[in-house]
């Protein structure tokens, strides 16, 4: 750590306003790392959900507008909350943004305690090399799905237990928990903002964390949670929204951050039809299943890329019309709302966070369902080996896994 992040970290002088520092007493800075490997313990064992009584809450608190809204809004009904911020990326710079700041000075005006834990060990291992290791074997990995089980809600849940003796968690995602008795599950479901709805990227989240974590949110329009956010006199209030994934804002691109990691080797790009090479790349890592700009290629109909060859350093496109798919293959899959229900079921299939969900059968190809085969309705475009495939039954989040590469 560089001496100015340790005074602003163990000091707690931790913004300027021209020459005047603002101390936040109630701030607090974890040392130790958050360790991955332990268990989400003690367990809570699932049970009808009684209403839950006004007590401690852990509240995620990245220094923007939904965490913040919710931490003011939970204080509002009477609970005890504590505000927590995870500490997620190494390099200079990187531990004294604005986001903790903000955090840090709402948890002032607030009057609650604010934890500041150093996950960036976790993140590392977690997200970094997951994302490196991904991008040069030619997949394109989904990060927010893997940050949000591994890095985020598993620590934080764990912190909040063991450190503090809290069983309760929150944060700011748009999205909401319900409880199917007859199943003994809890169950994810969409949030009323469509637009803001999260779950895909919650899909993973184990049944233990559904059962420890509340999403106010998740009833709200983001116009509302403003409008909260306002009526508190929220600093934050005004706050633009992240626009892109934290490793892009750091470091400027995806592009310059893959850059850092992976050597820019020279390698072909060619027709996948009959294996003409129409230009060359500088490295795998830049290109995506489904890019048809920025490929420096001519051609006398628009091209799409539909494979990335890692042994062989090939980018390989074709036309939008052989771009597309009848079915795929999903690993690491995690049933959230249903059990897996061991035989073929027809359910509504997201294939990527924007595109609409469309009607497929899923059937499971082992025992345990942690495999799934997905046969769409209709061929679709551009399915992209790491991200997530995630299936819903209207508004219920039943399952979701990772794509798999296309078989030869």
């Amino acid at each position: 750590m560089n001496h100015h992040c340790e005074q602003i970290l163990k000091h707690a002088a931790v913004r300027t306003d021209g020459n005047r520092f603002t101390k936040f007493r109630r701030f607090r800075f974890i040392e130790c790392p958050v360790s991955n490997s332990a268990p989400l313990s003690p367990p809570q064992p699932l049970a009808v959900p009684q209403e839950k009584p006004l007590g401690k809450v852990v509240v995620g608190m990245s220094g923007g507008v939904d965490s913040s809204t919710v931490t003011a809004m939970l204080q509002d009904q009477g609970y005890d909350v504590i505000g927590m911020t995870l500490w997620l990326m190494k390099g200079k710079g990187s531990c004294c943004t604005d986001a903790l700041v903000d955090a840090a000075q709402l948890c002032e005006e607030l009057g609650i305690p604010h934890h500041v834990v150093d996950t960036r060990d976790i993140f590392e291992e977690n997200i970094v090399n997951y994302l490196v290791d991904g991008y040069s074997d030619g997949i394109t990995p989904l990060p927010c799905s893997q940050c949000n089980k591994a890095v985020k809600f598993g620590p934080m849940l764990n912190f909040a237990r063991h450190e503090l003796g809290v069983n309760l968690i929150a944060t700011g995602h748009y999205a909401r928990i319900g409880y199917d008795t007859a199943g003994d599950r809890h169950q994810l479901i969409r949030a009323v903002d469509r637009r803001k709805d999260q779950t895909y990227f919650l899909y993973d989240l184990s049944q233990d964390v559904l059962g420890s974590v509340v999403f106010p949110l998740g009833d709200y329009e983001k116009t509302e949670t403003r409008k909260i956010a306002h009526d508190h006199n929220l600093h934050v209030a005004d706050k633009p929204e992240s626009q892109d994934l934290c490793l892009v804002e750091t470091h400027g691109s995806m592009q310059n951050f893959l850059d850092k990691y992976i050597d820019r080797t020279a390698g072909n790009i060619v027709n996948r039809q009959d294996g003409k090479v129409l230009g060359t790349h500088m490295g795998i890592h830049h290109y995506t299943i489904g890019q048809r700009k920025g490929l420096g290629i001519s051609a006398t109909e628009p091209l799409y890329v539909v494979g990335l060859d890692a042994m062989m350093n090939r980018v390989i496109v074709d036309t939008r019309d052989r771009a597309t798919s009848p079915d795929c293959t999903v690993s690491r899959v995690n049933w959230v709302s249903i059990a897996n229900p061991g035989a073929p079921i027809k359910a509504e299939v997201q294939i990527r966070y924007r595109s609409p969900a469309v009607p497929a059968t899923l059937t499971p190809l082992d025992e345990t369902g942690t495999q799934v085969k997905i046969t769409f309705d209709e061929p679709q475009f551009s399915i992209t080996p790491g991200q997530a495939a995630v299936w819903y039954d209207g508004e219920i989040l039943l399952g979701g896994g990772i794509i798999n590469r296309p078989s030869p």
